[in-house]
């Protein structure tokens, strides 16, 4: 076994007759542990946080979105429709018309945007785990799914034949208005059903069927606003991309998950880095602590170095001891930590005992790629802290 590792470890684990030594390695040490478990415990609090926050999303957003590069609307043929049913991995897709609308009931106003999908959508997207209230709309009956945020708006029920929903969207044209009463298409509707997701989009969306959105719209037979994919298990996205590229003549931008919310996720990244510094910081400071420590434990091994130095050990030999001192230090406590983080982490998980609410308990997850961040900034911060301690190891230090 190298001597210097040897005498390193001797010296971490065996009790200094200086009791004020003692103190200050285990203050150091107890540093490290609870720095690497707050660490570990806040990354896997974050982690917990983005699913809870994106699963609200992964239900409302397709696996893949082709929409236009310029304009409004794509166009989509029975021939373009035959290429993408030859495509391998897509497991179905659902043509989408979506626009701005007006709504009004009841003297009560709100603006919303019409999604018109056709039967596929239910095969693209799980509809069923989003519906609140009542039933999905019954296509060609003039029927329409909306928001609970916009139901509480306009203070509307589901299934009112008696007072229809009026839908309001501008004639398209040029010039001058000069009858404010020709100038929309109303058409009115009733509520078949509730979907509740979040906030924000509870309030944004009204389903209908596409063939509703198009004649209220005023569009061509072969105009839509987007197609939404949903791929089988085990596909490659870049290949399907590939393929959907040369299928359309006109400009086409393709979305994935993650680009379809890429505000929410880069909000969400960002808040993790940002904690994941603040807590770095927290580590640096307990690794002061790791730095004072070694340099007091030189001073006190002082003799012991004078007699490895006259034995022949050279200075980086010395050196190397307290180098190899802090690391195992700064790695075993970091171990220790990232082990009492994963125990809590996981009793979180499965008791449950801290809560945001009564009913909703705060959301972690288990990540190897948390603790392999947090097992490698603990121990390049260790190397960097038992390097500049074991520079205090000079020639001064034997005379």
């Amino acid at each position: 076994m190298n001597f210097s590792l040897y005498i390193a470890k001797r010296y971490l684990f065996t009790r200094s007759s200086n009791n004020a030594i003692n103190i200050i390695t285990g203050i150091a040490a107890t540093g490290v542990v609870l720095g690497a478990m707050s660490l570990f415990i806040v990354l896997s609090g974050f982690s917990g946080l983005k699913d809870f926050s994106l699963q609200f999303t992964n239900v409302f957003d397709s696996d893949l979105k082709v929409i236009p590069a310029k304009g409004k609307t794509l166009t989509f043929t029975s021939h373009i429709a035959d290429k993408i049913n030859n495509i391998q991995g897509v497991e179905a897709y659902s043509k989408v018309i979506q626009e701005r609308i007006f709504l009004q009931y009841r003297g009560k106003n709100h603006i919303a945007l019409i999604k018109g999908v056709d039967e596929n959508y239910k095969n693209v997207n799980p509809v069923e785990s989003i519906l609140f209230l009542s039933e999905w709309f019954t296509p060609n009956q003039n029927e329409v799914v909306i928001g609970l945020g916009i139901s509480s708006k306009l203070s509307l029920g589901v299934m009112d034949y008696s007072d229809l929903l009026e839908i309001y969207v501008p004639k398209p044209g040029k010039g001058q208005i000069l009858n404010a009463s020709n100038a929309f298409t109303k058409k009115g509707v009733v509520v078949s059903g509730m979907y509740q997701i979040n906030e924000e989009l509870d309030s944004k969306y009204v389903f209908s069927d596409i063939e509703f959105a198009r004649s209220l719209l005023n569009l061509d037979s072969t105009k839509i606003s987007s197609i939404e994919f949903k791929f089988l298990p085990n596909y490659s996205e870049d290949d399907i991309r590939i393929q959907l590229k040369e299928i359309f003549s006109e400009e086409i931008i393709l979305k994935n998950r993650i680009q379809q919310n890429d505000a929410l996720y880069k909000m969400l990244n960002t808040e993790n880095i940002a904690v994941y510094l603040i807590f770095t910081l927290v580590l640096i400071i307990a690794l002061f602590n790791v730095i004072g420590s070694i340099i007091m434990m030189i001073l006190d091994k002082r003799k012991n170095i004078k007699t490895l130095y006259s034995l022949g050990a050279k200075i980086s030999d010395i050196r190397k001891i307290f180098f190899l001192q802090g690391v195992l230090m700064s790695t075993l406590g970091g171990l220790l930590g990232i082990f009492l983080g994963v125990i809590i982490v996981f009793i979180q998980m499965k008791f449950e005992f801290v809560k945001i609410t009564r009913t909703l308990a705060y959301p972690v997850k288990l990540n190897l790629s948390n603790i392999i961040v947090v097992f490698a900034t603990i121990t390049i911060l260790g190397i960097i802290a038992s390097k500049i301690a074991s520079s205090r190891v000079r020639e001064k230090l034997l005379t």
